[in-house]
């Protein structure tokens, strides 16, 4: 009995310690990741039809609580789902090849859209307070003196920056996220596990973060900007991610025959709506009980940051159990536009703030104006991706 369980032992550890394999795509990864950029196109579709966000004469309650679960939880996925092939793509890559291709890849595309899209973006909303100011003179000002917002491309440079310390990491110990493969292992049998100890990992981080910087702060310098409280909370889940995917991941928490492929999606979806009901009575208590000061108090920012994280991790868990289970299922919207989603995530943000410029002055309902807000931006993006895909060696980058 000893020397079997020392010989099993042994053969795990062979195992983890194997290179990882190139991996053929994988569809119900590729599905999570195109829905997320729709959930992005959502989120600023209906921003300005918001109590939070409210820029238009008009505003839907509704769109209060899709914008709270958007928000808590869309742009830690996309460093999760970043996260998972970083690790298996840094042990066939050189250090140099690695971070050139990102630089490629992600610097690149964040250089030209910083100083292009993101302005053309901005001026929508500089017009309408400013209605006689050029875009020349506003694109100057916003490179020279500033403010010089990012958008959601802030997401690519943050990414840049996980990719380039993975890289570093990696070759001090290829090694170095063994615990986290060890725990994907055991996931594939007990995907509870690793929820309970992700919780662990991402609390830890968040709630102290949001305690002292607060959850409005974000560093900047220049287009360089990312939400203070939340910096430590993305590299948790990128992390996390390179450590599932750093090996055996056919046989760890996503593996298609593991059980959050199987089942428990409903237990998932339970998990996720109790903490995001008791965010909103969290958020009607700052409203009709505290009076909507600005600056609240420590319990409150604790217990809403305990909340912000079982509610952003219950919800990851809930649509990759819900897309591993349906990953044979024809997704012909989605396979369609795959290869696109990373281009309509650069594009759109132009595009959604002008219409909704353009519908400003209309006496249209809220949903009316967020439906043409939405639809109109995934059809115009998606168009103007393809377009931009043409170009020569733009697949490349795109």
């Amino acid at each position: 009995m000893v020397i079997s369980v020392t010989q099993s032992a042994a053969a795990a550890k062979v195992e983890l310690q194997a290179r990882p394999r190139a991996r053929a795509r994988n569809a119900a990864l590729d599905h999570a990741r195109t829905f997320l950029t729709l959930v992005v196109l959502l989120h600023h579709a209906v921003i300005p039809y918001t109590y939070f966000g409210h820029t238009d004469p008009t505003s839907f309650l509704g769109f209060d609580a899709i914008v709270l679960a958007t928000d808590s939880f869309f742009m830690a996925m996309f460093f999760f789902l970043s996260g998972l092939f970083v690790w298996s793509g840094l042990a066939h890559k050189s250090t140099l090849q690695f971070l050139r291709d990102r630089l490629l890849r992600l610097g690149l595309p964040f250089a030209i859209a910083a100083l292009t899209v993101i302005p053309l973006a901005y001026y929508a909303i500089e017009l309408r307070a400013n209605p006689g100011a050029s875009f020349a003179a506003f694109w100057w000002k916003t490179v020279t003196v500033g403010p010089w917002p990012s958008g959601p491309i802030w997401f690519i440079w943050v990414l840049l920056a996980f990719d380039t310390s993975a890289a570093l990491l990696y070759r001090v110990s290829p090694r170095l996220l063994d615990p986290i493969n060890r725990l994907s292992q055991r996931a594939f049998e007990h995907p509870r596990d690793f929820f309970f100890v992700f919780l662990l990992i991402t609390g830890g981080l968040y709630i102290p973060s949001r305690l002292y910087f607060g959850p409005t702060l974000w560093f900047e310098a220049g287009p360089l900007s990312v939400q203070a409280s939340r910096v430590l909370l993305y590299a948790a889940y990128f992390y996390v991610g390179a450590g599932i995917g750093s090996a055996n991941f056919e046989r760890g928490l996503l593996a298609a025959e593991g059980q959050m492929s199987q089942r428990g999606l409903g237990a998932w979806i339970v998990v996720t709506l109790v903490p995001y009901a008791l965010l909103w009575v969290l958020i009607t208590i700052k409203r009709q009980v505290l009076g909507n000061p600005p600056v609240l108090p420590q319990w409150y920012e604790a217990a809403y940051g305990f909340l912000f994280v079982i509610f952003s991790a219950a919800i990851l868990f809930a649509i990759l159990s819900y897309f591993l289970n349906n990953r044979r299922s024809e997704f012909s919207v989605l396979d369609r536009m795959q290869a696109d989603a990373y281009g309509m995530f650069l594009v759109h943000y132009p595009i959604v703030l002008w219409i909704q410029y353009w519908l400003f002055d209309f006496g249209l309902p809220a949903i009316a104006k967020a439906t043409i807000a939405f639809v109109g931006s995934i059809l115009l993006s998606w168009g103007a991706t393809w377009v931009l895909r043409q170009i020569p060696g733009a697949k490349n980058v795109l």
